[in-house]
C-alpha cells in the first residue's frame, strides 16, 4: 500500500457495506420524495451505524435537491451522493408528481434489485441507486467536510466507467440471480463510491477544507496516512510533523485549519475507532484491546471509551454483536 495514500488506509478501518437496490427507466414526468435514511436504515442495514445515499445516472437527465434548497441537475454519468442521507426529490419533467419512494421499501427488504418501469411517456431518463452502510466515525474522518449533497460525474476515467458499466448489467440482468449476483453488487457499489471519492477529492478547490481537502494535501496527508496505518504509536505533534516533513508549529496549524481540530485530539479518536473495532473483532479482553489500541491502563481506555460511545467497553461489544446476530437472522430470513 502507498504510504502517502490516507484515503485507503482511512477505509481500510471502517467497515463498509454496500448495496444496490433499484433500477430504473422512467419518461417524463416522473419523481421521487425520499425520506432521511435514518428512517428505513435499521430494516435495510440493521449492522450500518450509518447509511449514504447515491443515485447514479445512466442515460437522459434529472435533477436533484434537498427540501428547500436549490436543484442540483444530473446528465448521463454523474452520481449523486448523500453522504448524510437526507431527505430528498429526484425528479424529470416539468409537473412531475413526487411518488413517496418508501412504497418500495417492502421490495427493497427482500433483498433483489427493485425494476421500475413507467413514466408520463416523455424523454426516458436511467438511474441506477444504492446506498453505503459505514461506522458512525465515517462521518467524522472522510465523510467530515462534505456538502450534505454533491455530484461527480464517473465517466471522466476508465475505473469509473467500467465500474459503472459492471453495474449497469449486473442491475439491469432480468434472469434470475445468479449465485454471488448480490454479494458482487455490494461490492461493486462500494468500488463505486470509493471512486466517487477519488474523483472529488481530485477536483476539490484549494481553498477547501475537510478530511479529504487534508488528504490532499502533500504534507498533512502523509501525516494522516501515518495515523491511520499506526494509531496506537505514541505519537506527538513533533513525531507527526517529521512525517509531514514541517515545522511542528507549521504543522499544527494547517493541520487544525484543515480537519477542525488539534493532530492529537485526532490521534485519540483513530485509537478509539481502533478500540472499537478490535471489540467487535476479537475476543481480547478489553485491557488487551486498551494496550492494543495505545492506552497505558484499561482505567484511561474506559472513560476514553464512554466519552465516546456512551457506554463502556464491555456493553459495547455486547451491544455490538448482538445487532450483528440479529443482522444474520434477517438475512437468513
Amino acid at each position: 500500500m502507498n504510504q502517502t495514500d490516507p484515503l485507503s488506509e482511512a477505509l481500510g478501518n471502517v467497515r463498509l457495506s454496500g448495496a444496490i437496490f433499484l433500477d430504473a427507466e422512467l419518461s417524463a414526468p416522473w419523481g421521487f420524495a425520499s425520506p432521511p435514511s435514518s428512517a428505513g436504515a435499521h430494516l435495510i442495514a440493521p449492522s450500518a451505524e450509518h447509511m449514504v445515499l447515491f443515485h447514479l445516472l445512466v442515460e437522459g437527465r434529472a435533477s436533484v435537491r434537498l427540501p428547500g434548497q436549490p436543484r442540483l441537475a444530473l446528465e448521463a454519468g454523474d452520481i449523486a451522493i448523500l453522504p448524510l442521507g437526507d431527505a430528498h426529490e429526484l425528479w424529470n419533467g416539468r409537473g412531475a408528481e413526487l411518488t413517496d419512494s418508501s412504497v418500495l421499501l417492502p421490495k427493497i427488504l427482500e433483498g433483489a434489485v427493485v425494476s421500475e418501469r413507467g413514466g408520463g411517456g416523455g424523454p426516458v431518463t436511467k438511474f441506477i441507486c444504492g446506498y453505503i452502510g459505514c461506522d458512525r466515525q465515517a462521518r467524522r474522518f472522510f465523510l467530515a467536510g462534505l456538502p450534505p449533497l454533491f455530484k461527480v460525474n464517473i465517466r471522466r476515467g476508465s475505473t469509473g466507467a467500467w465500474i459503472e458499466s459492471t453495474i449497469r448489467h449486473l442491475a439491469s440482468d432480468r434472469e434470475p440471480a445468479g449465485a454471488g449476483r448480490s454479494a458482487l453488487l455490494a461490492k461493486l457499489a462500494e468500488a463505486l463510491f470509493i471512486e466517487t471519492l477519488r474523483c472529488y477529492m481530485s477536483e476539490l478547490p484549494r481553498q477547501r477544507t475537510g478530511w479529504l481537502a487534508a488528504a490532499r494535501d502533500s504534507a498533512v496527508g502523509r501525516a494522516l496516512g501515518a495515523i491511520h496505518r499506526e494509531p496506537a504509536r505514541p505519537w506527538t505533534v513533533a513525531s507527526l510533523a517529521e512525517q509531514a516533513g514541517m515545522s511542528r508549529t507549521v504543522f499544527a496549524e494547517r493541520f487544525t485549519r484543515l480537519l477542525g481540530e488539534a493532530p492529537l485530539g485526532y490521534v485519540a479518536r483513530c485509537r478509539m475507532q481502533l478500540g472499537a473495532r478490535l471489540l467487535e473483532t476479537t475476543d481480547d479482553t478489553v485491557l488487551e484491546v486498551a494496550l492494543n489500541a495505545g492506552y497505558e491502563s484499561e482505567a484511561a481506555f474506559n472513560r476514553a471509551f464512554k466519552r465516546e460511545f456512551d457506554v463502556p467497553p464491555a456493553r459495547y461489544r455486547m451491544q455490538r454483536r448482538r445487532g450483528d446476530r440479529t443482522a444474520a437472522n434477517s438475512d437468513a430470513q
